[in-house]
């Protein structure tokens, strides 16, 4: 009898928001700075339909890769939201942080 992929995913998904749940509460979300944004020098970008993607963000000292939406952006950085235990987090993150394909793939 084998098994379901399709539930493993499941699982899997589970497990990954449970540890970020966990992660969130032991240490803080980074984000860039005002000096690194430069948004006193870089046009800014609001998308009125946010677009899915797969983010790389800091917890502490841990990089975790997240389902997220890209709000808005500049030409180096984007601002992206995600939800954790029914709570939407925002941060700023370098824009190679961001693959947009990615959560086209996963949709």
């Amino acid at each position: 009898m084998g098994s379901s992929k399709r539930l493993a995913e499941l699982y899997d998904r589970y497990a990954a928001e449970k540890n970020l749940a966990r992660l969130m509460k032991e240490a803080p979300l980074q984000s860039l700075t005002s000096r690194e944004l430069e948004l006193d020098r870089l046009p800014v970008t609001i998308y009125p339909r946010p677009r899915g993607c797969q983010a790389w963000v800091r917890i502490g000292p841990h990089a975790v890769r997240v389902s997220a939406r890209v709000v808005r952006s500049t030409p180096r950085a984007a601002g992206i939201e995600f939800v954790v235990e029914e709570r939407t987090v925002r941060c700023w993150v370098w824009g190679s942080a961001v693959d947009v394909e990615a959560a086209d793939e996963d949709a």
